[in-house]
């Protein structure tokens, strides 16, 4: 809530806009910035049509609020771009969510678990630009993460704004959207992304504006590139983030949100909580922080380039180094857990995260303060783990007190060699007590004697297992 003055003086309160008002706004400045003449009623179904297609509760990340960060400081045909850019996320909606099921009934059919674009109509010029720019060819498998939901929602934007836009508009929000594919290896020939995408775009103008001045289409070509390029960096500016803890929080709404078994906080298992943090430090363990942000011509200079790349190697150690922490945390439980009995919920051992009766007990309101260690730790990742993650998450507590317990107790060497000897149990190679015979004898009991004022149906099990460890 923000307090401002009246004309009069008078100081009043003003309130945040609605989601829905801020989308209506936002098309509407961008039809005025083109001189589109879109009356204010088509904004708002437009509007009102993307603010119903990234509502679903399974998302976390790509929402409105992604939308508006992208929005902000753009030139009107980035914004568009930007409106539409994560439309369509199938693998998260759980197929082309109701609001534009009708605009891609035609463009796809179902083979197994993928989807195979269809043949393009000869009247269907907006899906033929999208097929085209994207290329993307009748009766291929649509790549899940090569560019298929960028391509579908694409299609999308190209159908409900051809309308309104010039043809060279509508080529440069396709061409915008295409560039927020992330994570694009240059090809075997050490092409680009963006330099494949500009040759498509150059053909593409070429066949829309035949006989068109040489000059001309080249200056098109570098504008609409660049301003892809700008949009597509933006996209995923988070990982040159300077505030490595800020950048730690997008992931983890990353983690929420690709990972279903989440959504039930309390009943997720250990096991599957494992997985998906797993899944996560695998993946961004193996990004190439070269392949993140675009360049095309000057658009970034060099030296920016330099530093986000930088940047970007940056919070990715920070966030796999929190996540190896994280692992190795979860990992002594999960052994507590099947050293007792099966796999169970994370809420089991550790508490709820909230509840509508009071504040939970949770596993660390038993442990014992740390122990004084000469280990050395980064006092970076140690200060989130203990103060909590920027950003909420539904699913997880922002603060990981276990984990910083652990963490200060065996140092950030001795974390890593934990880890190690954990993979070993995820792999079957080490059983789950003999992990923990590997690790601090002190710190285990302490862990092991607070899991047991929660875990009520562990406690006596667990009291057993204290003795052999």
């Amino acid at each position: 809530m923000q307090h401002s003055t009246s004309p009069s003086g008078k100081e009043h309160t003003s309130v945040a806009i609605a989601t829905i008002n801020r989308l209506i706004a936002l098309f509407d400045e961008a039809f005025r910035g083109v001189a589109a003449p879109v009356s204010m009623a088509e904004s708002e179904r437009l509007a009102i049509l993307v603010h119903h297609s990234m509502d679903s509760k399974k998302r976390a990340y790509h929402t409105a609020v992604h939308v508006f960060a992208m929005c902000d400081g753009m030139q009107p045909l980035q914004v568009l771009a930007a409106l539409f850019h994560d439309l369509v996320y199938v693998q998260l909606d759980g197929g082309f969510a109701l609001p534009v099921a009708g605009l891609l009934q035609d463009v796809t059919r179902p083979q197994g678990d993928a989807l195979v674009l269809q043949p393009l109509p000869a009247d269907d010029p907006a899906l033929a630009l999208c097929a085209a720019v994207f290329n993307f060819t009748p009766g291929q498998i649509l790549p899940l993460y090569g560019g298929m939901n960028e391509f579908l929602s694409a299609v999308v934007a190209a159908r409900l704004l051809q309308p309104h836009l010039s043809t060279a508009d509508l080529l440069a929000v396709v061409t915008c959207i295409e560039a927020t594919i992330p994570f694009r290896a240059p090809d075997a020939d050490g092409k680009t992304a963006t330099d494949a995408l500009a040759e498509r775009v150059h053909a593409q103008y070429l066949r829309l504006f035949p006989g068109c001045d040489p000059a001309r289409a080249q200056a098109f070509v570098q504008r609409a590139v660049s301003d892809a390029v700008a949009l597509g960096n933006r996209d995923v500016g988070g990982f040159a983030h300077p505030n490595a803890g800020l950048f730690l929080s997008s992931t983890w709404l990353l983690i929420d949100e690709s990972n279903a078994p989440l959504a039930s906080p309390g009943v997720y298992s250990l096991q599957e909580y494992r997985s998906a943090l797993v899944r996560m430090n695998g993946f961004l363990g193996n990004l190439n922080p070269a392949h993140i942000f675009l360049h095309y011509g000057a658009q970034p200079a060099t030296d920016e380039i330099v530093r986000l790349c930088a940047s970007a190697r940056c919070n990715i150690t920070f966030a796999c180094d929190f996540l190896d922490a994280k692992i190795t945390s979860v990992a002594i439980i999960e052994a507590l857990a099947l050293s007792t009995g099966t796999d169970c919920p994370v809420s089991m051992f550790l508490g709820d995260i909230r509840s509508a009766y009071g504040r939970p007990d949770r596993v660390e309101d038993f442990l014992p303060a740390a122990p004084r260690s000469t280990r050395a730790v980064n006092r970076e990742l140690l200060n989130v783990l203990e103060k909590g993650r920027a950003l909420e998450s539904s699913n997880d507590l922002t603060a990981s007190p276990l984990t910083a317990f652990i963490y200060r107790t065996m140092g950030h060497a001795g974390t890593q060699a934990a880890l190690r000897h954990a993979q070993q149990m995820f792999d079957g190679t080490l059983s789950p007590q003999a992990f923990l015979q590997t690790l601090d004898r002190d710190m285990v009991r302490a862990i092991l004697r607070a899991c047991a004022r929660i875990a009520l149906s562990r406690s006596e099990a667990l009291h057993a297992l204290e003795k052999t460890l």
